[in-house]
């Protein structure tokens, strides 16, 4: 009886000590990654290059990465998107901070920097990897998009006939696709579509280097 006593005298005072601390356990702030303000939004209108050196220029947007959206295949790689087999789409995904810039500003950029109303191609890039195509995170961004696109109409003769859906798997392209006109300047696609399409987006819509 008497180690009895004593085991539950023991316990009693360990408990009380857990309990003291609770207070501070719950008062003690636990450490977090900081939290990011960015949206995100992808893209695609012909070639990855192209888009990515467009909005590399825009403020407010933290990052571009090229890559390959809205197909079958997992981890498709360049060569296989290339082949129009994988049903993947040429895209940019886009970090965007939207206390500087509004995703309906990034869209309003996204109608001028290509032809929304080719099927399927931009230039000599022909092929559903080619298509201009809206993904989308949320419904909110979905809303904006159709607003965005509807507007745009107005500008254009033709039927605007880029898709608008929602985001199923992004995959970042190979390495040497990321910076490609920063990287590669003199490169003759670069200088013969990238370089006038940059050049026209600026003096278009007043972006700076």
């Amino acid at each position: 009886m008497k180690r009895r006593a004593i085991l539950t005298a023991a316990l009693s005072l360990a408990l009380v000590a857990f309990l003291s601390l609770i207070p501070k356990i719950m008062s003690a702030e636990t450490p977090r990654p900081a939290g990011s303000t960015n949206e995100v939004i992808t893209l695609g209108g012909g070639c990855f290059w192209c888009l990515e050196a467009v909005y590399q220029m825009v403020d407010g947007v933290k990052s571009v990465t090229s890559g390959y959206a809205g197909g079958q295949v997992d981890h498709p790689t360049y060569k296989q998107v290339c082949g129009g087999d994988t049903g993947h789409a040429e895209v940019v995904q886009i970090a965007f901070d939207p206390a500087k810039v509004s995703l309906d500003r990034l869209l309003e950029l996204f109608w001028q920097c290509h032809d929304p109303t080719s099927l399927n191609r931009q230039g000599a890039d022909t092929g559903t990897q080619y298509r201009s195509v809206i993904f989308f995170q949320n419904d909110a961004q979905r809303l904006v998009a159709e607003k965005s696109k509807a507007t745009a109409q107005k500008e254009f003769t033709r039927p605007i006939v880029t898709e608008i859906v929602a985001l199923p798997k992004f995959y970042a392209a190979e390495a040497y696709h990321q910076n490609y006109f920063r990287n590669n300047p003199t490169q003759g696609y670069c200088q013969a579509v990238i370089a006038p399409k940059v050049q026209k987006i600026k003096k278009k819509i007043g972006l700076h280097e």
